[in-house]
């Protein structure tokens, strides 16, 4: 009898825990790829992907795919709590973003010409809202695609 029930006790716990593997895989932080490019079909200078939504806790890897370019913060874009960040021209960076909130992103030498992106972080996508208002003016237009993208998307 005995036996048994501690039979039955480690197929109970043998299935719960593959019944929740599924859960504790969602919640392993991940690596995103974002790729720094002259050019794709977005036009110049962009990055690749333009919009990332990723949990607190995943990585972003920055990969200079073509020569010239960082990823930064933009000052006025990094959630409270946040910490800014700035590559190297022509370094591969890895970033971990804790803070919830929407993170923009920039390439120092190519941020007048639009060369910007998008990290949600957390559940709320971004918005117009999200935007502050002393963008350059290509650096608006950008963000604007890519929300009219995203939202397309998402």
């Amino acid at each position: 009898m005995f036996f048994r029930l501690v039979s039955l006790g480690f197929f109970a716990i043998g299935c719960l825990t593959i019944a929740f593997l599924p859960l504790a895989a969602l919640a392993a932080p991940q690596t995103h790829t974002v790729e720094m490019l002259n050019r794709d079909d977005t036009g110049p200078m962009p990055f690749s992907p333009g919009y990332l939504a990723i949990q607190p806790g995943d990585t972003v890897k920055f990969l200079a795919t073509h020569s010239g370019h960082n990823a930064a913060t933009i000052e006025e874009m990094i959630p409270e709590g946040g910490e800014a960040f700035i590559g190297n021209i022509n370094e591969e960076i890895e970033v971990t973003l804790n803070e919830e909130g929407i993170w923009g992103i920039k390439c120092s030498p190519h941020y007048t010409m639009g060369m910007v992106m998008l990290i949600q972080v957390g559940d709320t996508a971004a918005t117009e809202d999200d935007l502050p208002d002393n963008l350059p003016p290509a650096a608006r237009q950008r963000f604007m695609d890519i929300l009219e993208q995203s939202s397309h998307n998402g």
